[in-house]
Parts: structure tokens; sequence; C-alpha cells
């Protein structure tokens, strides 16, 4: 008798609505699958924070297969429409509150964005079962806590342990998504990233923040004595990762997306400097600071299961650097006037909770919604329930 074997198919989704999509990560995704899928259609949703922009997909935004919609994942009435309007059959959740250095002080402003966002969106996604198949839920490698200097590599099976408000935040969404799939059999997946870096991200963020300064002949702050590792993935290999992890992950699978490569954040420095042509200069490059609150010596993780799916680095950080640099230094004016988050340490006092969270939500209000498809601008008006 012969044996028969079934090939598993890759899964094709038909309507994407991509959270967070003008912001660094979700933008690049966005941008990369739109163009590469036109047949898929995909609705981007952003609520325009300071470190996101409608720049970030402009070179997609006349796409027939391309919706851009203007809101907040913390509305359930506007998600409701969307995922009504657009037939929703695919979740990819980018957008959350994701600098660190922000979260030791405004870290009330993460759990509402990142957990109770999450919350909600799962809660709609759950109401539309089983029109959606697939939610892709990006976290961060973070929520393992440090890694020691010799310590194995975290696997997705190790535990949780954040040490910082961002990383509890995300470290809250993720058991959230866990619970989902446990108890309504959820069709989740979850990601948990190394740092990215690249084009178009905001300059708040370590590698664009020193390539700014060094343009303008400043210092750039190194935090403690800058011996902390990092690990970091040029953004190209992120988004091919997320595109195998959409037609090929597994439900109810964690995927670590990150790179045996690790470097210290003087390394990082001195290799920009490098670029620059600035060796001579380098004592006038750097300025030691004082460390955050709490700083992660190392974040180690091991991304076999994403390796066996296909996917691996292919930009080596040299070669990220030099095309990061040279973008920026092409792009002077992308973000305005971003001189306030060139500094070393944001505000850190904690947060002023009288207009944080307004309760009891009103009801029976009208709104409106703007989306653009193409060269199509079309309000909506919807009704809170």
């Amino acid at each position: 008798m012969e044996a028969v074997f079934f090939l598993k198919m890759d899964y094709n989704p038909t309507s994407i609505l991509l959270t967070g999509g003008a912001g660094f990560i979700g933008s690049h995704v966005l941008c990369y699958l739109t163009k590469k899928y036109p047949k898929v259609n995909i609705v981007c949703l952003d609520k325009l924070s300071y470190c996101s922009s409608k720049n970030n997909f402009k070179d997609i935004e006349n796409k027939p297969n391309f919706t851009f919609i203007k809101g907040d994942i913390l509305s359930q009435d506007l998600l409701f429409y969307i995922f009504s309007s657009f037939k929703i059959d695919t979740i990819m959740h980018f957008a959350a509150e994701t600098h660190v250095d922000n979260s030791f002080g405004s870290s009330i402003n993460f759990t509402k964005n990142n957990i109770l966002g999450t919350h909600i969106l799962l809660e709609t996604t759950r109401a539309f079962s089983p029109q959606v198949k697939k939610f892709i839920h990006v976290s961060t490698d973070e929520v393992y806590g440090e890694s020691t200097l010799f310590g194995a590599a975290k696997t997705v099976k190790s535990a949780l342990n954040p040490s910082n408000p961002y990383a509890a935040t995300k470290a809250g969404a993720e058991f959230l998504v866990r619970s989902y799939c446990q108890s309504f059999n959820f069709p989740a997946i979850i990601t948990r990233g190394n740092n990215v870096y690249g084009p178009k991200q905001f300059p708040e963020k370590l590698i664009p923040k020193f390539i700014l300064l060094l343009s303008k002949g400043k210092p750039c702050p190194i935090y403690g004595d800058g011996r902390n590792l990092r690990s970091f993935l040029y953004v190209d290999d992120v988004c091919n990762a997320f595109d195998i992890i959409l037609h090929k992950g597994k439900i109810g699978e964690i995927y670590n997306v990150g790179t045996n490569f690790e470097i210290s954040n003087l390394e990082v420095l001195h290799k920009l400097v490098k670029e620059f042509g600035k060796q001579k200069e380098l004592d006038k490059c750097i300025k030691y600071v004082k460390d955050r609150a709490f700083n992660d010596f190392r974040y180690h993780i091991n991304s076999t299961n994403l390796e066996e799916l296909g996917w691996k680095r292919k930009i080596d950080f040299e070669e990220g650097l030099r095309k990061t640099k040279e973008w920026y230094l092409s792009h002077t004016n992308w973000w305005g006037d971003v001189s306030s988050s060139l500094v070393a340490h944001p505000d850190s006092k904690p947060t002023n909770l009288r207009n944080t969270f307004k309760f009891p939500l009103k009801k029976n209000i009208r709104t409106s919604v703007t989306m653009e498809n193409g060269n199509e601008k079309v309000k909506k008006k919807i009704k809170t329930n």
C-alpha cells in the first residue's frame, strides 16, 4: 500500500488589519507586505503619536490595496467598524508605547496602550470569530528580563521576568493573549524580537540619536559605562521574519526574532564615529551620563524555531549601520525638530493620574473617522453604544 503524504499549505490572508503601521517597525512591515502582496487588502490603523508619521508609508499611499485609518485601538466602536467593513481575517498588532526610557516616567500610558489597548483588540477579535483566523501579537525580548554574561540564550519556553515598566506592560499584554488562546482557542502567534534599527526610526532610540548628534558635531550620551550588550537586527530582516511568520507560523507558537550578534552601546558609538571619520575626535563624541533607574545588561535569545521556518539574518551590522546613516543624512527633515528627543534622559517624574483615565465613559457619542485609500478620502460617522 502506497503511503499518502499531506503537505501543510501556507496561510494566505485576504484582509489584514495592521495596528501601529505609521510607527517604525510597523510601517516597514506595512510597506513590505502591501507591495509584495497586491491582492491582499491591508488596513493600517494608527493614532499618529509623536513617534509615528504618515511619511513612513508615503510610498504606498496610492496603492489600491492599502487603506489608512487614523484612530486608536482603545476605541472598540472604531475597531468593530473596521472589522465588519473590511472583512478583516488577520491581525498584525504592532501598536504600542515602546521607548523604555519614557516608561520610567509616564508608565501609566504604557499600561493604558500596551495592556488595555491589546485587551480591547483581543475582545473585538473574539467577537468576530471565526472571521479572524490569525492574530500576530508583537512583543519584545525584554519580557525575559536580564540575561547574564555566560547564561544560555532564552528560549520561547523560558520564564518571563520583566525588569522595567515597558517590559512589564508587554509581558502583561502577552499573558492576556496567551489566556485567550487557552480559554477561547484564540488563533494567536506571539513574537519576541531583539532591538531593530534602520531608516525612519524616531531618533529617541540609540542608533538614530547617535547619528543625528554626530552629524551636528555634538557628543552622544552613553549611559553608565556603556558596556550593556544589545543584539541589533536591520529592519529589512525583520520584515522578512514577519512575512514568514504570517504565512508559515503555527497558531499557538511563540517565535523569537533575534541574532547571536551582540555589541555594547559604547562599541556602537565607536563604529558610528568611524563611519563619520571622527576617530581623532573620539573623546569629544562621547558624554558619559547617569544610567537608567535599571538597565538590563544583556538580552540573549534563541530563534531556532523561526529559523526552522526558513528565516535567517542577511544584513550584517556594519552594512545596516551604513545604510541607516546614509538615510538619515539624506532625510534631515523627516521628523522635523527632534532636539528634545536627543537628550540623555526624558522626564522620569511619576505620572499625574488625574487626566490619564476618565471614567465613566460617556455613551451615545457621535464621532467621525477619516479613511484614506489611494487618492480618495472618506469621512464616516460612527456612534458609540
